[in-house]
């Protein structure tokens, strides 16, 4: 590392105040404080002190995001050859279908990366100040996201609506209305819907003539299209590549993830790898993970007690372990910034995103998903439950206050 400090000390000349790259001293300053701890302390006043910073932070929920990253490329592969009537087994071919999921997938990583930071660069060099570090997260959360057969140059223009009007518009990271990946998706599911719905966008085929007939059907859409008490299992695969016939076999497969669905949102215990780490730190709220949790489990149950359709039916543990549900729980409603702040909230909100999640899956019958739509519902909700929150203990506290003659 020190070789690497004296790089940054041998140029920083040119970027402080003189040299002949002052202007983008913003941008240096990013970079350096990116490897390293910043130089500068508090000098007056009363300050809190930390270990760690906002870049650090942000780094960890990086890590907590790798899992479904690897685990996305890995069944991006496995899908691809599946359609072939390749390696069907699950352990057929694990490097092949990596490696095939990791060319599909690391360039919408970089488009993301690319667009999203040059954005950031550049607002941070017109309005001299620093660099916003919340892109180091949403940067792998839109990829993650999207199915891995969308067009780079649609991620490239969800990526920069999601930078200048989710979040500068507002001020620029911890001032944003709506979380930053939810606007990326929301803008391509509305102005590109044949990419981000149907049953040929979750599965890489393209240029594949062989699989022309193939279908992608995802569990949700084949749940909302059966008739009722009919199994929709069947999407699901085991080791020999033939389909799973029970519900049981189907709850397996969505814990594991080895289903067709957007890049980081199939497997389960992926994204449960990356909770733990997040409630390990203390950067995830795991009362909005419990409470969104418990709210889609009551809606489940609401359903299947006045069940009129197979969708309706579902058995509330499949509901949660198909779609978003999971990775919007751990990964999307805990966002710090578009969240609720005050700690009743947090139960109030979790519980409302993931209750209206399941609702609007159910009910929506132009897009069998719901979790996208009742997060950023909620988001444009939470000052007002905190507000309500706030409120109630102001008058809870007024009434302690004795009475004087």
């Amino acid at each position: 590392m020190q070789f690497l400090r004296n790089i940054f000390d041998n140029i920083r000349p040119n970027f402080e105040k003189g040299g002949k790259l002052e202007k983008y001293y913003k941008g240096f300053e990013a970079l350096e404080t990116f490897a390293f701890t910043p130089g500068h302390v508090t000098h007056n006043g009363t300050h809190v002190r930390d270990a760690i910073d906002l870049k650090r932070t942000m780094f960890l929920v990086v890590i907590a995001l790798v899992p479904s990253l690897l685990f996305g490329m890995w069944n991006t592969g496995h899908q691809h050859f599946l359609a072939l009537g390749e390696m069907t087994g699950l352990a057929d071919g694990l490097m092949d279908k990596f490696l095939f999921g990791a060319l599909k997938v690391l360039p919408i990583v970089i488009v993301s990366y690319g667009v999203g930071l040059g954005i950031e660069f550049l607002f941070a060099i017109m309005k001299n100040h620093s660099v916003n570090e919340g892109y180091l997260v949403s940067g792998l959360l839109i990829p993650l996201v999207l199915p891995s057969e969308i067009p780079l140059w649609m991620v490239a223009v969800a990526t920069a609506f999601a930078v200048l009007i989710g979040k500068e518009v507002f001020g620029g990271t911890g001032m944003n209305i709506l979380n930053p990946a939810l606007t990326a998706r929301a803008f391509l599911f509305f102005a590109y819907p044949t990419k981000m719905s149907g049953n040929t966008v979750w599965i890489s085929t393209a240029g594949e003539s062989t699989v022309d007939g193939y279908t992608g059907e995802t569990l949700l859409s084949q749940a909302y299209n059966a008739d009722k008490g009919a199994d929709f299992g069947g999407i699901a695969y085991d080791a020999a590549g033939n389909h799973f016939g029970s519900i049981a076999d189907t709850m397996w497969a969505s814990f594991w993830g080895w289903i067709p669905g957007s890049i980081g949102e199939t497997s389960v215990f992926a994204i449960l790898l990356g909770a733990a780490l997040l409630i390990a730190t203390g950067i995830g709220s795991w009362r909005i993970m419990l409470s969104f949790l418990v709210g889609g489990l009551v809606m489940s149950g609401i359903f299947n007690a006045f069940a009129v359709n197979s969708f309706m039916a579902v058995h509330p543990l499949q509901q949660i372990l198909m779609g978003s549900f999971m990775f919007g729980m751990v990964f999307m409603a805990t966002d710090p910034v578009s969240a609720s702040q005050t700690e009743m909230g947090k139960w109030i909100y979790g519980f409302l995103a993931g209750f209206l999640g399941i609702m609007i899956r159910v009910f929506n019958p132009a897009y069998p998903e719901g979790i996208m739509m009742a997060i950023l519902f909620m988001n444009v909700m939470a000052p007002l439950i905190d507000h309500y929150v706030i409120q109630a203990n102001v008058k809870r506290r007024l009434k302690r206050v004795p009475v004087t003659a």
